[in-house]
């Protein structure tokens, strides 16, 4: 899928996934003290704007120029400061040892630019920051509740262990969760959550 896909998902309804945080990231972020935080594939920023609230400083990417200006304009509207850019995930390269926390939530993509995307956020965090995940897991091609049709997109909790090897894993699992966010995540979900820390 390109940007002209996301552009148009994006520009034909008023929220694709709705406006609240992501359960699981709200969750955990809760529990964190604010720093700086990495969002690839933010797409609307439900989760940035909601960092943003916590007092962190939050640095959102997505291709779609869409997102970024539904995002912006909401962050105006409540006062928030958030630095958006546009970025190819697949081939982006994020400053070395910069952030606090990088979260990915629903980020699919290839197994090459995946790795890519995992390797780049984990040599974007101090020593001691944190990579949070709520994925697809392999299973959700059972599902009908959104995410990829093609399982080779999908996420496993062994393949992820094996991409955040020497990491110390403070979440690690997969569950069955009822999604309810915007009309694209909606019923039953497979998803795969993990939260690790840099050593």
């Amino acid at each position: 899928m390109d940007n002209s896909f996301w552009d148009k998902r994006y520009a034909d309804v008023d929220s694709v996934y709705g406006y609240n945080p992501n359960e699981f990231f709200k969750d955990q972020i809760q529990k964190l003290t604010p720093g700086k935080l990495l969002l690839p594939g933010e797409g609307e920023g439900r989760n940035a704007l909601y960092a943003a609230t916590l007092g962190w400083k939050v640095t959102a990417i997505d291709f779609s120029e869409v997102a970024k200006e539904k995002t912006l304009g909401l962050a105006r509207l409540k006062g928030l400061s958030i630095d958006y850019q546009l970025g190819d995930l697949g081939s982006i390269h994020f400053p070395k040892e910069s952030y606090d926390l990088v979260a990915l939530i629903y980020v699919h993509l290839p197994e090459n630019k995946r790795k890519h995307l995992l390797s780049e956020s984990i040599n974007a965090l101090k020593v001691g920051g944190r990579i949070l995940m709520e994925v697809f897991s392999k299973e959700q091609i059972n599902h009908t509740s959104g995410g990829p049709k093609d399982q080779k997109l999908l996420y496993s909790l062994k393949e992820l262990s094996q991409d955040f090897k020497g990491m110390d894993f403070e979440v690690k699992y997969e569950t069955v969760i009822n999604l309810n966010e915007g009309q694209f995540h909606q019923g039953v979900g497979s998803v795969v959550r993990i939260l690790a820390t840099k050593k």
